[in-house]
């Protein structure tokens, strides 16, 4: 018996890891997100699972959709503006340059 709750506290943290992987990897992914609100954002969700002994997923749901939200919560919002408009500046300039090489053959 206590092997099985072994496997099966092994499953559940590394479930747990998984989660927590997903939701660092699309906090990143939102605008504005730096350093400070990745760091603050697992900090808030590590000190509610350690106190409640809640997993991630049951008090968070899916990592994507929570990050988002972390992001709209964590990050100002003319800073989020800020880095729309260079993310769609840079995607703009990505577009003309590889059909600039397109053209010219490179």
């Amino acid at each position: 018996m206590a092997k099985k709750d072994r496997t099966t506290d092994a499953a559940r943290e590394k479930d747990r890891e998984k989660w927590m992987a997903r939701f660092q990897v699309r906090l990143v992914m939102q605008p504005g997100v730096d350093r400070a609100v990745v760091l603050q954002a697992v900090k808030d969700v590590t000190a509610h699972c350690a106190d409640t002994g809640e997993h991630p997923r049951d008090a968070f749901g899916d990592p994507d959709a929570y990050a988002v939200q972390a992001a709209a919560r964590l990050v100002p919002a003319d800073r989020a503006a800020r880095a729309r408009r260079h993310d769609a500046v840079v995607d703009t300039l990505g577009s003309v340059l590889k059909r600039a090489g397109d053209v010219a053959g490179l």
